[in-house]
């Protein structure tokens, strides 16, 4: 009482924590808007991209005509392949690179753990086990992804229901994770009994291919199938994201502030699971994102998930976006994102251990 009433004696003090509060917030609404304009550049500019160039004054003239509803002066082909693959396949990106690099901070902050990534209850292992045997059954494009979202959701599933019979307590969440890792383990091997038992000329390639992760196949109907579980599972997320700073810093500590904890966990859990499994049945298996992405917001805009969530989900639709021009315009052959994604993430995770884990919680 007697500091609280020595900083009431002296305004100046109180007056300067004021302008400090001011100023941090008026920073971090400075560093948002930043990274809210980066991903607009970055759509505009991947329109340009590709084997197709098209130019942007081009571009602004198709956009006008369609608007204005004047008359066409470009080849057929440029529209077809600007509204039927490029934007489709753009927008698709910044989906999933928005859904995995929220995935990954929510279990972050969820487990307490800055090495988590969102296939760490099994679903991304899931998702490819289903996709893998759709292939290998000769599934059409739809039953592919079907099966790679039920099977991702039933591997989380799976994992939560043995974690809760075995950990109790304070030893739930380490239980929960480990047991994760034996499910993931277990459908990659499932993955690779079926690689070994389909034919190497057609479908051991063809599932090969997909789990190496790629946006090449997306259509307009996948980003319209994709908009339905991302919204399931980024809006409560967002509506809750002031708790998991509760969560932050402990079990004990979130109850006593009134938190149902294991509430709050299976809602948090679920969500992401949507986000991960719906991301993979439809671009494949690609890692890192929900692993660095969370890590390089946090040195942005700090550890308050009241903006580090927002943040985590722009700079991870910009990054999937970028590195998904690099696949489709570097070379003559189309690199697959999870390769690309493994090159630039691993030597970026490095970098971040060296700098460390400032804001980490």
């Amino acid at each position: 009482m007697k500091g609280v009433s020595e900083i009431e004696q002296k305004p100046e003090i109180s007056m300067y924590m004021s302008n400090s509060i001011g100023k941090e917030k008026r920073k971090q609404n400075s560093v948002m808007i930043g990274l809210t304009i980066i991903p607009i550049i970055a759509f505009i500019l991947s329109l340009t991209l590709g084997r197709y160039g098209i130019p942007l004054s081009q571009l602004f003239n198709i956009f006008t005509s369609k608007i204005l509803n004047l008359s066409v002066t470009w080849p057929e082909t440029l529209e077809t392949v600007l509204f039927q693959v490029r934007i489709p396949r753009i927008i698709a990106a910044m989906m999933v690179g928005a859904a995995l690099a929220a995935a990954g901070a929510t279990y972050q902050g969820l487990f307490k753990n800055p090495m988590v990534s969102p296939d760490i209850l099994g679903a991304s292992a899931g998702a490819g086990f289903g996709a893998a045997v759709a292939i290998l059954m000769s599934f059409n494009v739809i039953g592919i992804q079907f099966s790679a979202f039920l099977i991702g959701l039933a591997a989380v599933i799976l994992t939560y229901t043995i974690a809760s019979i075995i950990g109790k307590g304070d030893n739930a969440i380490l239980v929960l994770v480990l047991t994760g890792m034996v499910i993931s383990t277990l459908f990659s091997s499932f993955v690779s009994i079926t690689k070994y038992v389909a034919d190497p000329e057609s479908k051991l390639p063809a599932i090969t291919f997909w789990l190496m992760g790629g946006l090449s196949s997306v259509s307009a109907r996948d980003v319209m199938i994709l908009i339905i579980p991302l919204v399931l599972g980024i809006v409560p997320i967002l509506l809750l994201r002031w708790k998991l700073n509760v969560l932050s810093f402990g079990e004990e500590e979130a109850q006593a502030m009134g938190i149902d904890t294991r509430k709050i966990r299976v809602i948090v859990i679920i969500c992401s699971t949507l986000l991960t499994a719906a991301s993979v049945s439809i671009s494949g298996m690609i890692g890192w994102v929900g692993l660095i992405i969370p890590h390089v917001a946090r040195l942005v805009v700090g550890p308050n998930y009241k903006i580090l969530l927002p943040a985590s989900m722009l700079i991870g639709s910009t990054f999937l976006l970028l590195v998904d021009d690099v696949a489709r315009s570097a070379f003559t052959v189309e690199i697959p994102l999870g390769i690309l994604t493994a090159i630039i993430g691993a030597p970026m995770f490095i970098y971040l251990l060296i700098k460390g884990k400032r804001g980490w919680v």
